[in-house]
């Protein structure tokens, strides 16, 4: 057991460990073994700065910041869907950074006007489907949303709640902007009664399900179901639906009043850059920064079709949407 000294302690509250170190903390929407990959290079780049980090899905990560203002217990937002980042600038939670490193490459859709965010990668919503279930029922992976109401998936799928996954939301919000919203909210009724065999809160983990055999199908993004399914030798094919499919744009923020400003401006810069999003390449994510390297197999914008992604109105009726979504689901 490791033991702490009071005095060590002292230190720490005020910003700056035992080693002479300053101490950043940062909550992430990142998966922990990501994060970690991201913190240690950071660190190795920065030796006089240590990171410690909170990971929480976006959805929850939202509400903690709501319960935590004026007084957040961390300076940095790092990852999550970028919608969930606009809708804490409306309210008033993060702070903006005009003069980030990297600022000048974004696209205009991949930065906030008001400097509040700053896109990092991209990922796509995927199927996740078990080969051996596949094979068993004589099946092709499913290339429709319409495929997964088939009878041989009843009961035998799994996705993220949408209220507390930026993955689940995307999805729901996808569907909305494809289908329209009564029957896109339809359709989450149809698959929740039919073919939902359960929901997670991490928008990760069906990948993983459907890799183990737990799930036929599980809807998760591209680059965690490479990551977290193909890329681990899983018997798991990824297949996208025809009709259209969401995406995010994952984002970093400084968070208003957070207590080490300065140093989340560091840890922001060094994000930007392509030496930072290179390391995207372990996890399949697709970097912003145009100079970065991207994996062969990472899945990019021009390799499914994409629905017309309104980010802004994501955001700002993302709390109606899931008001609605659980009353019509029960969930």
């Amino acid at each position: 057991m490791r033991r702490w000294a009071v005095g060590f302690c002292v230190l720490v509250l005020l910003g700056v460990s035992a080693l002479g170190q300053q101490v950043l903390n940062i909550y992430t929407a990142f998966d922990v073994d990501q994060a970690q990959t991201y913190v240690e290079a950071f660190e190795d780049a920065h030796p006089d700065i240590r990171v410690e980090f909170v990971r929480l899905s976006a959805g929850a990560l939202l509400a903690r910041l709501r319960a935590e203002y004026p007084r957040p217990g961390a300076s940095l937002w790092l990852a999550g869907p970028s919608d969930t980042h606009i809708i804490a600038a409306a309210e008033g939670l993060l702070e903006p950074y005009p003069a980030s490193l990297g600022w000048q490459y974004l696209p205009n859709w991949g930065k906030c006007p008001d400097a509040y965010w700053s896109g990092i990668y991209t990922g796509f919503i995927g199927f996740a489907t078990n080969k051996d279930f596949l094979e068993e029922h004589g099946l092709e992976a499913p290339t429709s949303w319409y495929d997964l109401l088939e009878p041989e998936y009843q009961y035998n799928l799994s996705m993220a709640y949408p209220y507390t996954s930026g993955t689940g939301y995307t999805r729901l919000a996808s569907l909305v902007f494809l289908l329209g919203e009564e029957e896109g909210l339809e359709f989450e009724r149809k698959l929740s009664e039919h073919a939902v065999h359960h929901y997670t809160s991490s928008g990760s983990a069906p990948a993983t399900e459907a890799g183990l055999g737990e799930v036929a199908v599980g809807i998760a993004f591209s680059h965690d179901i490479v990551a977290r399914a193909v890329g681990l030798g899983y018997p798991v094919v990824m297949s996208f639906p025809k009709e259209g499919t969401g995406y995010e744009v994952g984002a970093i923020s400084l968070i208003k009043n957070g207590p080490e400003p300065e140093l989340a401006k560091v840890f922001y810069d060094w994000m930007m850059s392509a030496e930072a999003q290179t390391l995207y390449q372990e996890w399949y994510r697709v970097p912003l920064n145009p100079a970065a390297e991207v994996h062969p197999e990472a899945v990019t914008a021009a390799e499914v079709n994409l629905v017309d992604y309104d980010f802004v109105w994501a955001a700002d009726n993302r709390d109606r949407l899931n008001d609605l979504w659980q009353e019509l689901t029960g969930f």
